[in-house]
Formats: C-alpha cells, sequence, structure tokens
C-alpha cells in the first residue's frame, strides 16, 4: 500500500509541474526613469497575477533574455512618454525583437505608459508601442474599457494627480487601470490558448 501511495504522490507531482510548465506566460516589462512606470507595471502584473491559470513574468527591459520574449505568450510594455514618443530604451527594446521567421506573430501585445501632463502623449505613446507590435505579427488589445482603449496609462506631473516630486508613487486610478489591464490580456491569453 506505501508503494502504490508513492507512485500516486509522484504522478500527481509529475501532473502539477506539467500543468505549471504549460501554463501560459504573460512577460509584463518596462523602462522606467522615476520610478512611476515601475509603479505602473507593478500593478499590471498584479492584475495579471489575478487570474488563475497564467504564469506572469516582471522584469526590467535591461533584464529580458531573448528567450523570456519567444516564451511568452503575451507581451505588455511599459514606457514613460517622451515627447509624444516612447523613450529610447523603449523603443532599441522594441528594434531588438527577433524578425526572420515571424516568431513573434499571434503573440499578444499591449501597452501600459506613464506621462507628466493631461493630453501630453500617452495615447501617441501608446500607439507607438502598439504599432510596432502589429509589424512583428502580434494580436494587440487595448483595457477593458473605453476609457482605457490604448492600454493603462498614468499622469504624474499635473493635478490633480502629481504626487511628491520624484517619489514614484502614480494615484490609485491609474494604478487600478493598470491591474484591469493585466488582468483583461491574462484572461484574453488564457482564451487564445484555450481555443
Amino acid at each position: 500500500m506505501k508503494m502504490l501511495s508513492k507512485y500516486f504522490s509522484i504522478f500527481f507531482l509529475s501532473l502539477t509541474f506539467l500543468y505549471a510548465a504549460n501554463k501560459p506566460l504573460v512577460l509584463i516589462t518596462y523602462y522606467s526613469a522615476g520610478g512611476h512606470t515601475k509603479a505602473l507595471a507593478k500593478a499590471v502584473s498584479e492584475g495579471a497575477e489575478s487570474v488563475q491559470g497564467v504564469s506572469v513574468k516582471l522584469l526590467k527591459i535591461k533584464e529580458v533574455q531573448p528567450k523570456d520574449i519567444l516564451t511568452a505568450d503575451a507581451l505588455i510594455v511599459g514606457s514613460p512618454v517622451y515627447n509624444a514618443n516612447i523613450a529610447p530604451a523603449v523603443q532599441r527594446f522594441i528594434n531588438s525583437w527577433p524578425f526572420k521567421k515571424q516568431p513573434m506573430k499571434d503573440k499578444l501585445g499591449a501597452a501600459f505608459v506613464t506621462g507628466g501632463g493631461i493630453s501630453a502623449g500617452e495615447e501617441l505613446a501608446q500607439m507607438n508601442i502598439l504599432h510596432s507590435m502589429l509589424i512583428y505579427g502580434m494580436v494587440v488589445a487595448g483595457g477593458p474599457k473605453w476609457t482605457s482603449a490604448f492600454g493603462a496609462s498614468a499622469i504624474t506631473e499635473e493635478e490633480p494627480f502629481k504626487k511628491t516630486k520624484n517619489n514614484g508613487k502614480i494615484s490609485l486610478h491609474f494604478q487600478e487601470k493598470g491591474r484591469a489591464l493585466g488582468k483583461r490580456i491574462a484572461e484574453l491569453v488564457l482564451k487564445m490558448i484555450l481555443q
């Protein structure tokens, strides 16, 4: 009887490992100069982690390895807004993605950004990321509501959202938008993989 119990334990442990290894992977990566984009990335990650059945990896852009991109089923990229564009480090990261044989094709993609002021280029920066994802053949998605149609964004330097200078905090309102984006992408990638 002990031997049978041991075999069942090994069998169920093996099944657990296989299940964990086969979960869709959501890779959330970002560049953050002042901490605001990092704070929003954390919120996006929390939203994705709230969905059972997916694995979530949160990395700074400089920590991402080629295998991370290739094994991810969904890729959510974050950037601060630089003159209505993405940060140069984020553009270099996107330019480094593999292009030959289209290994990015049909991966799910999304974007989040942080900008200083209201109407200071957040949507343009999000679209820069999404346009690049489309070039690579990715399937892109925005947030769950029309108020975050291009993804998640946060305002950091204009009232009423301005926090103490350079402390890297963002308003709870924008944290919730980040969580909603992460949750939506995790749910979508599950639907895509399971169908």
